[in-house]
């Protein structure tokens, strides 16, 4: 192997070894706040995600657990889950380190207000799901069932349509983050999303359907943030077209 070779390879090489460094601080970071957790609050955080729904159950009724591995295996699910939620901002910390010295200064501009804004978003829309849906949902489905019917939960299934809900509108409230993403990029114009917001409106409806148990009420509840999510999205990324070619026409 001659030596331009070898001066070819060795930046490769160092960006791999700082890559599986940084992941491998990512992996420590997120086991020592899952044992920490689980060790000290495991319980706490058992009932903080499950009071929506306990709250709403009649006086000597309980959830329960179907699945003989269900008492264990579900708060570490669980407490993993707040973990990684809780290591989101060091994550994204760890990926900003990693790519920021290849951005121009301009790129870095734009990419710091985006990640921050991508996890504030990402827990309201979390924040979102356990204040506003969760007791509406909960609400309607403990009150709809038949007489003579006790209502239990199992813990297992309980936590499974949680994380769900939860997955569901942190990613969605990262609308206006992937419209700003697409406008400032030049993929798509802030004028021709505007010409699209039939689609989107009708979109977000079927999404709203799609996610949501199946009546009117909680698809509104999602389908109308997408939509306002997205209009916010859209005017954020026409003020930053207009600032470009602002730009572009006082350096000419």
């Amino acid at each position: 192997m001659t030596s331009a070779e070898n001066d070819k390879e060795l930046p490769l090489v160092h960006h791999l070894i700082e890559l599986r460094s940084r992941l491998l601080w990512v992996v420590i970071v997120i086991l020592a706040l899952f044992f920490g957790l689980y060790i000290f609050f495991v319980n706490d955080i058992y009932e903080i995600v499950s009071a929506p729904l306990m709250k709403l159950l009649p006086p000597n009724a309980s959830m329960i657990a179907t699945d003989i591995t269900s008492p264990l295996l579900t708060p570490m699910k669980l407490t993993f889950f707040v973990a990684l939620v809780l290591a989101i901002p060091y994550i994204l910390y760890q990926i900003w380190e990693f790519v920021a010295p290849g951005l121009y200064k301009h790129e870095k501009r734009i990419a710091l207000p985006i990640l921050f804004s991508s996890v504030m978003l990402f827990y309201i829309g979390m924040a979102f799901a356990y204040f506003l849906i969760f007791p509406l949902i909960f609400t309607i489905t403990t009150n709809s069932g038949l007489v003579g019917v006790t209502a239990m939960t199992d813990i297992s299934k309980y936590l499974d349509f949680v994380l769900h809900m939860f997955f569901a509108f942190g990613f969605i409230f990262e609308i206006p983050v992937a419209t700003v993403l697409l406008i400032s990029a030049e993929v798509m114009s802030a004028k021709a999303l505007i010409k699209k917001r039939p689609y989107v409106i009708l979109g977000c409806f079927v999404v709203g359907m799609i996610l949501t148990p199946p009546d009117i009420t909680s698809q509104f509840l999602l389908a109308v943030p997408m939509w306002i999510l997205f209009e916010i999205g859209v005017y954020i990324g026409l003020f930053i077209e207009n600032r470009r070619k602002k730009a572009e026409l006082e350096a000419e």
